[in-house]
Formats: structure tokens, C-alpha cells, sequence
């Protein structure tokens, strides 16, 4: 299973997994989130890539608040050198999503959760530690059916952890990637069209540059 997001992360993961040759079941969140557009760009990443199936859940994350992704707060402008937990977190979203993925896994009998947090480019969300990933997996050892008989074991999987935007990028490329088919703004105008002005738009321009490519997404 593969936690897709629309973004130029997780669409790396499930070009990855793919390349292994693995059946891969897609999972998204209509979360609330004031950048939904991502989903439109999750279903054909679903689409090109060949998942199995392409599941989109509803969470109400936008009634709980506490984020500018889910409420009317306004975006900060990009800035790599804050310090401290910017408030474009979204309070527990991913042991939220994880658990939901986790729920899903166990009925399909999938083996592996693959999912494209990242700690390195990234805004210092705590969510996207190699900590936490340890820990949600020794919580779903002890909170499954297949777990607790020991008739499976569900692996967490990040293999972006500790790449890069670069890296991931000239991976993505690698393996045929078009990277026009993600976004990654966190407050994108119509059509999914960049803000270039948040963290996220930031972190993905420098990238672009420093591989020396030109971002197929900045055209829409």
C-alpha cells in the first residue's frame, strides 16, 4: 500500500515501488485540506503508475482546526531558516493516516505500508521523524489481529527518509517520472497552480535548481 498524497514525494514512493514490481493499493484523505486539488493529481498518478485500486477517505481534520491547511489561517511565506513547528502541521496527520493505512492493510493482507515522509527537506513536522515511523510500527504490532497472532507482520516503509529533495528528484527522474503530474503548494491557485511562495514551493524551486532541470510543474 502506498500513502499518496499527489506530491512530488509520495509519487516518487509509488514509482519506486512499482519499479520492484510490486501490486500497489494507493490511499489518500480528503482531509479538509484548502489544497484538495492534490487528490486530482493523486488519481492519475493512481492511474499512470497502475495501482490496483485507488482509495480516497474522508476524515474531518478541517472541524478540529489547528492548522492553516485546515482553516481559513493564512499559509506563512517561505522561510527555510524558522525555527520551530510552522503552522502548516497538521495535528497528528500522519499516526491519523497510518492508522487508517494500517486498518486497510490488515483486510487486504498487504505486507508493506509505503509512505514518502521526509527528514531532511522538510518544514520539521514531527511526524516526519524516523522516530516516530519506530514507534507507530511497534504500536500496530500490538493493535492487530495478524500482529498479535503472529500470522503477519506490516511493515512501515519510507524510503525517502533520508534523501534529499534532490535526490528524490533525480530518482523520480530516473525512472520516468513526470513530475508535472504532482503538486506540492500548500495554498495553489486554480488548477493546482503553484503560490511560489510557501515552504513547500520553496524547497521544491531549489531542488529543480540545483538538478538543473527545469519543474514541469511551474508551467500549469
Amino acid at each position: 500500500m502506498v500513502l499518496l498524497s499527489g506530491g512530488l514525494d509520495s509519487a516518487t514512493v509509488l514509482a519506486l515501488a512499482r519499479a520492484e514490481g510490486r501490486r500497489c493499493f494507493a490511499l489518500s484523505f480528503r482531509y479538509g485540506q484548502r489544497h484538495a486539488v492534490e487528490l486530482d493529481f493523486a488519481g492519475r498518478l493512481a492511474r499512470d503508475h497502475g495501482a490496483v485500486e485507488h482509495l480516497v477517505l474522508r476524515l474531518d481534520l478541517d472541524r478540529i482546526g489547528g492548522s492553516s491547511l485546515t482553516s481559513e489561517d493564512p499559509v506563512p511565506e517561505a522561510d527555510l531558516a524558522r525555527k520551530g513547528i510552522p503552522n502548516t502541521y497538521v495535528p497528528a496527520r500522519n499516526t491519523i493516516f497510518l492508522s487508517h493505512a494500517l486498518a486497510w492493510a490488515e483486510v487486504l493482507g498487504a505486507d508493506r505500508v509505503d509512505l514518502g515522509i521526509n527528514a531532511v527537506d522538510y518544514s520539521g513536522y514531527p511526524d516526519c521523524r524516523p522516530e516516530f515511523l519506530d514507534a507507530f510500527a511497534r504500536m500496530a504490532a500490538l493493535a492487530t489481529a495478524v500482529g498479535v497472532e503472529g500470522r503477519a507482520e506490516i511493515r512501515f516503509h519510507a524510503p525517502l527518509i533520508y534523501w534529499s529533495k534532490v535526490e528524490i528528484i533525480r530518482r523520480g527522474l530516473a525512472l520516468g517520472l513526470d513530475y508535472g503530474m504532482t503538486t506540492s503548494c500548500y495554498s495553489p491557485g486554480v488548477g493546482g497552480r503553484p503560490c511560489c511562495r510557501c515552504d513547500s514551493c520553496e524547497i521544491r524551486a531549489r531542488a529543480f535548481a540545483e538538478v538543473g532541470v527545469e519543474d514541469p510543474g511551474m508551467g500549469r
